[in-house]
């Protein structure tokens, strides 16, 4: 991790975007406090519908009424 002022930071953007994008992480600081940190944005995978099919199966029993003292508890009755 590199701690960086922010005339620093202004003058050599594009080298600390560089450095960012090698992955590490930047900090700049006013007066010597850390105001802002670098980070890398990672590319997200496209999400694709249907992915996670077969991966899990929902038992018959989730659809079962809850006990009454289950069901109080989630209405706030101890």
């Amino acid at each position: 991790m590199v701690t960086v002022n922010v005339h620093h930071a202004k003058t050599h953007l594009s080298r600390l975007l560089g450095q960012v994008e090698a992955g590490e992480e930047v900090i700049i600081a006013r007066n010597g406090n850390p105001v802002a940190r670098l980070v890398s944005c990672k590319k997200r995978r496209k999400r694709k519908p249907g992915s996670m099919t077969g991966l899990f199966t929902v038992p018959d029993s989730f659809f079962d009424p809850l006990p009454e003292e289950e069901l109080a508890a989630w209405e706030g009755n101890p």
